[in-house]
């Protein structure tokens, strides 16, 4: 992954733009089109697909919570979280480099 051609930062960048509208269906879309030809779109894709399974786990656990009411604050910060550090990986992947999001299980390797 030394060197990265803008059509790959670009399409990596646009799995995380695309959550923005499409939560799974963009993100995947792309991800399985061009998996196979580029080892930086492959990593990206791996990479989000763990982030939102890992964060959906989150936001089922905050529901849960929400019967003893701390789940109202963990789930806004879990929706500020995944805001936040979706647009730093759209900014990391434009740049060409490497993202890893915190708090992820890397389920998807």
């Amino acid at each position: 992954m030394d060197t990265v051609s803008s059509s790959e930062r670009t399409l990596a960048m646009a799995i995380y733009l695309t959550s923005f509208f499409t939560t799974l269906i963009g993100p995947l879309l792309i991800w399985l089109l061009k998996k196979d030809e580029s080892p930086f779109i492959d990593f990206h894709g791996k990479e989000y697909l763990n982030f939102i399974i890992s964060y959906a786990v989150y936001s089922i656990v905050a529901s849960l919570l929400m019967l003893v009411l701390i789940g109202f604050i963990l789930l806004s910060i879990i929706g500020v979280m995944v805001f936040i550090f979706t647009i730093i990986a759209a900014v990391k992947a434009y740049n060409g480099e490497i993202y890893h999001f915190p708090l992820v299980f890397r389920i998807i390797k």
